[in-house]
């Protein structure tokens, strides 16, 4: 068992490290045929006890599934494990190999059968409930229909009922001419925003631009496609008007970048109200929450509970991703919306995305029949009766001004950051907290551990040899300060190991590809976005993800000559296709103008305040004409989180505005040694319990 185990460890890092090689696929066939073997035998034994022989079982289930994680990375593999797959020489030779290396008789090369039991199959991807909502569904098991206001009429003859008129809808978004609205007439607040309190003790203000949506949730408007441009905090808009709507239980789809910070700002602005996320099959989830986060990727494998959840909201965040209406993700999405709208007279539904409508407006038919505004071959009642209230045909010259007025009068709601600028600091710093998930997330989360232990063990070292003989209850904390200085010096002198700052690269690491993820979506909804890393790998991975995506970028790098520096600089400047600069943070934190960007996304952190603010002034500086948003990738339950809580809490920013000080609070040393002393008084404090 051991040896299976092992062997399936070197497949895993061959698959991570390189490409499938000849001998990588040699070595997976070789280690499927063995678990069939094994598998067969186990099942076989008639001696083996039936708990002895179900342990085996679990623990061969355990090793095929991590064989079978690793081929769905690549399609290749997964062929060598169906049942007529051709076994090769090669793996039968590395099979018998394994099996003299544990220690098993083999029988002459040429008497050795093929294996024929089952072979571990990549993982499916069932349809699930999860306990807790099976739970939840036993103790509310009459969930009633909302019958509460009345529903939707059906469409009534009309001068319009024999015409085609999604097309025409589509045109008037590019024929209504200039000046023309691209946005619903919001209520106006009169009174001052109002203030949330945060879980951990942040007060966050509502801004007037958005006091205006919460109002109009609140007068009873219930569908909205809020297409704010990014940094106008259109999360805090939709949960806020949830709340004024009583749409829950609320269902949010989302991205994976942003799915842990939909959870954080629901406990930013609706304290009150429970918030859980579904995280792969759902084991975690709280089937009780009020507030259900899920992301695209596993959506597939909920969607059956969830149209019968009873949800009386939903909100699809960054709903451009479901402008494909023959995709499988679209189809889910609406599916589940009309789910939501039999059970629920009038739901809350808001569709959210940085996306102008002018581009591409054939992507919002999608988001259109999410809203309920169309179904897939014509408007719904209340459009169809907008649209006959004008009195004008497709024929009409004037048909396709009103037209458009009649759909953005359903909910469309569009500001710039230009237009709302008195509403938003020039300049502010979000946080995007992100999980790692994989095996990157649990290595480091392995190796903050491990660090945790050594620290811990070097100061009851040093508590057990002290010469004074002094007693201290509890934590020494002049002690742990000093073995935090200790740990600094080594991690300071050593070239590698898992230290600080080791750690830290590779979060930077595991943070590239969902950081390079979320400026290519500012790219494409907002314009032009500064990515800044402080390692050169990270910044090779956000390329490679660029690269993919067909995001066309400049980098700037420290290792480059100023020709090719100034030309890479001018391209992102002056050419409308570079999308993103991916600048060194070190080597672009100074003398660079990219004003011509008002979004800058951190994807790693800086040791200090200091540098992190060069970085956004190269943004924030003479010529820039919109507020400046700088998006920090902070990794969730990490160190990284950690330490940025101890940057914000020496400069004061706990990513409120910043206040443009370019002051140097504390150095980069004071942040390393504080982020040690709390990790060591966090793992004291666990081991430890003071009375």
């Amino acid at each position: 068992m051991s040896v299976l185990a092992r062997s399936v460890r070197e497949v895993e890092t061959a698959l991570r490290n390189s490409r499938v090689t000849p001998a990588t696929r040699t070595k997976f066939q070789a280690v499927a045929l063995l678990l069939r073997q094994e598998r067969a035998r186990v099942r076989a034994d008639e001696n083996a006890r039936d708990r002895q022989r179900t342990e085996k079982l679990k623990r061969l289930d355990g090793i095929a599934k991590a064989l079978a994680m690793s081929a769905v990375r690549e399609p290749t593999l997964l062929a060598l494990l169906e049942e007529d797959a051709v076994v090769t020489d090669e793996a039968r030779s590395l099979t018998r190999t394994v099996l003299r290396k544990a220690g098993i008789e083999t029988a002459p090369e040429e008497d050795v059968p093929a294996p024929v039991v089952e072979a571990p199959a990549a993982p499916a991807r069932p349809r699930v409930v999860p306990q807790s909502v099976v739970s939840r569904q036993m103790a509310n098991p009459f969930l009633a229909p909302d019958f509460s206001a009345p529903r939707p009429a059906a469409p009534r003859p009309t001068p319009l009922a024999g015409w085609e008129l999604l097309g025409p809808l589509l045109r008037s978004f590019e024929r209504a001419g200039a000046g023309t609205a691209a946005c619903m007439t919001l209520p106006t607040v009169e009174s001052a925003p109002s203030t949330r309190k945060a879980r951990g003790g942040n007060d966050r203000e509502l801004m007037p631009h958005q006091a205006r949506v919460v109002a109009a949730a609140a007068a009873g408007h219930r569908t909205f496609l809020l297409a704010d441009e990014p940094g106008l905090g259109k999360t805090a808009q939709a949960l806020l008007a949830a709340e004024a709507a009583d749409a829950y239980p609320l269902l949010v789809v989302v991205p994976n970048v942003v799915k842990t910070n939909w959870v954080r700002e629901a406990g930013i602005w609706t304290p009150r109200r429970a918030a859980t996320a579904i995280h792969g099959n759902g084991e975690t989830v709280d089937g009780f929450a009020d507030i259900v986060v899920v992301n695209y990727e596993v959506l597939d494998r909920h969607v059956g509970w969830i149209g019968d959840f009873g949800f009386r909201g939903m909100v699809v965040d960054e709903a451009h991703f479901i402008k494909n209406k023959s995709s499988q993700r679209s189809q889910h999405v609406l599916e589940i919306s009309d789910r939501i709208r039999s059970f629920t007279a009038r739901p809350l539904l808001m569709a959210l995305t940085g996306t102008p409508l002018i581009n591409d407006i054939e992507d919002f038919l999608a988001i259109w029949q999410f809203l309920g505004w169309i179904d897939s071959t014509k408007p719904r009642a209340e459009l169809m009766d907008a649209l006959a209230a004008t009195g004008l045909t497709p024929a009409d010259p004037g048909f396709y001004r009103a037209a458009r007025q009649a759909v953005v009068d359903r909910g469309i709601v569009r500001r710039r950051k230009v237009d709302v600028a008195a509403d938003i600091p020039a300049r502010r710093i979000a946080d995007l907290p992100v999980e790692l998930d994989g095996a990157a997330g649990r290595s480091i989360r392995a190796a903050e551990r491990d660090l945790a232990r050594r620290l811990v063990a070097r100061y009851e070292d040093a508590l057990a040899t002290r010469r004074s003989g002094a007693v201290v209850e509890g934590i020494d904390h002049d002690l742990v300060r000093r073995v935090a200085r200790w740990e600094q010096k080594d991690a300071a002198e050593a070239s590698s190991g898992d230290n600080v700052f080791g750690m830290m690269r590779r979060i930077g690491q595991a943070k590239a590809a969902l950081a390079a993820d979320y400026a290519a979506q500012l790219a494409r909804s907002a314009g032009k976005v500064v990515f800044f890393a402080k390692h050169v790998d990270v910044m090779d991975a956000a390329e490679e993800v660029f690269t993919k995506q067909g995001v066309r970028f400049s980098s700037i790098r420290g290792d480059q000559t100023s020709a090719v520096r100034q030309r890479n600089i001018d391209a992102f400047v002056n050419d409308p296709d570079v999308s993103v600069a991916v600048c060194s943070l070190t080597a672009a934190g100074v003398g660079l103008n990219l004003q011509v960007a008002s979004n800058i996304v951190l994807a790693e952190l800086s040791w200090t305040a200091a540098e992190q603010t060069q970085a956004i002034d190269r943004s924030h500086r003479i010529g820039q004409t919109e507020p400046v948003t700088a998006w920090r990738i902070i990794a969730a339950q990490t160190i990284d989180a950690r330490i940025a809580e101890l940057i914000d809490g020496k400069a004061g920013l706990a990513a409120q505005a910043l206040d443009g000080s370019d002051e140097e609070v504390g150095s980069s040393a004071d942040v390393q040694h504080a982020a040690l002393v709390a990790l060591l008084t966090e793992a004291l404090t666990e081991a430890l319990p003071v009375a």
